[in-house]
């Protein structure tokens, strides 16, 4: 099997092509050169494959300037429309296309599932919306669709965790504002299950959140990280020392939304690890 992968050499990315390559699949690379070739050349380079994952996007965790903005708009809704104006052309299409979303989409009241529309009224919300209405397009060109909206994926070698692992293991770990902020996770090995999962089998389409099924806080994560590495975790992180580092980005820590995997967990899915402790356990035993 021939997978295209954009955003292949990032943190997910990564664990992804590992794990598609123990099953003998082929992971080529979609490059951010590749994205900037003429229309026509771009379609060679799409041509032959199977499965094609678009996850290209410009980091959040950074200060949101106005030029920012339109950096990490480019990378994920002008990318993805490449790619699927790419699809649309292809003289054999791919059995599946999966996109990638956030939770960020939904607003920071309520649990949310995929039949909600309580959608965000901010530049998170809107640029996510904006992305997956550029992916649903393939859709109607008969391409079978998917879009996970993603949670914080819980990895060592990257994302999150990755940065909090230092200041916990010095005892420096604490909640950010008042730590009752939902914190929606998941855990990288049960992220690559579902996408082997939907490549595999051809009656998952549509939105997915992916998401663990019990969602925490900001201060239930820090707690579980503590005591997972047998660490104090006392200490607080005003709200205010983040705005000034990240501007308005800082709303990625100091707010969040509880969601919910619903149709993942109706259409038979499995999660592994579905509570906050076991899954940091998990990963800081395998550290260790």
């Amino acid at each position: 099997m021939n997978i295209l992968m954009s955003g292949a050499t990032g943190f997910i990315g990564n664990h992804l092509s590992r794990a598609f390559g123990d099953k003998g699949w082929k992971v080529v690379p979609l490059g951010r050169d590749d994205l900037k070739l003429p229309d026509e050349d771009f379609l060679k380079k799409m041509e032959g494959a199977d499965v094609v994952i678009n996850m290209a996007g410009a980091s959040i965790a950074e200060r949101w300037t106005e030029e920012y903005k339109k950096i990490m708009y480019a990378s994920r809704v002008d990318t993805t429309r490449k790619i699927v104006n790419a699809l649309e052309e292809m003289s054999r299409k791919p059995g599946v296309f999966i996109s990638t979303s956030a939770v960020g989409i939904y607003d920071t009241e309520g649990e949310h599932t995929e039949e909600d529309e309580q959608y965000a009224n901010d530049f998170l919300g809107k640029l996510a919306l904006d992305w997956e209405h550029a992916a649903l397009k393939a859709g109607e060109t008969g391409i079978r669709t998917v879009i996970f909206r993603f949670g914080v994926v819980l990895g060592l070698d990257g994302g999150a965790l990755q940065k909090m692992l230092i200041p916990f293991r010095m005892g420096l770990g604490g909640v950010i504002g008042h730590g009752k902020q939902p914190f929606s996770w998941v855990h990288v090995e049960d992220l690559i299950r579902a996408y082997t999962t939907v490549i595999e089998n051809d009656t998952y389409h549509g939105i997915y959140n992916l998401t663990s099924p019990h969602p925490t806080t900001n201060a239930g994560l820090t707690k579980a990280l503590g005591h997972a590495l047998h660490k104090p975790a006392f200490m607080h992180v005003p709200a205010f020392a983040f705005r000034l580092q990240l501007g308005e980005g800082a709303k990625v820590l100091l707010e969040g939304q509880r969601v919910l995997p619903k149709r993942l967990l109706e259409s038979g899915f499995t999660f592994r690890f579905t509570e906050i402790e076991r899954a940091l356990e998990d990963l800081v035993n395998k550290k260790t």
